[in-house]
């Protein structure tokens, strides 16, 4: 049952997409251009992707004090969140604590 209502809800979708045509699809990425180069918009997203990197150093940090000693040194040696002896940057964009 659900693979029928799938496929008419796919059915659908195209009918009304292809009706609504190239102009209004023009107009929607015109709008979300402007909006993504708009720059309140652009600060936000500095600090949501500084404030993920934080969060993502700490977690990493977490991990790696939790079972970073019960691993073997195969996966330390490769991993440099495992490693006690890093810099406070990893290039990635995330600062451990």
């Amino acid at each position: 049952m659900w693979k029928v209502t799938f496929i008419v809800g796919v059915g659908v979708g195209y009918v009304l997409g292809a009706k609504a045509g190239r102009q209004r699809y023009e107009q929607i990425a015109r709008t979300a251009r402007k909006v993504s180069q708009n720059p309140k918009v652009q600060d936000a997203a500095g600090k949501a992707k500084q404030q993920a990197g934080a969060v993502a150093g700490k977690a990493a940090g977490a991990v790696a004090d939790k079972v970073g000693d019960k691993l073997p040194n195969a996966v330390t040696d490769r991993v440099s969140a495992f490693q006690r002896n890093h810099a406070t940057d990893d290039s990635w964009g995330t600062v451990r604590p």
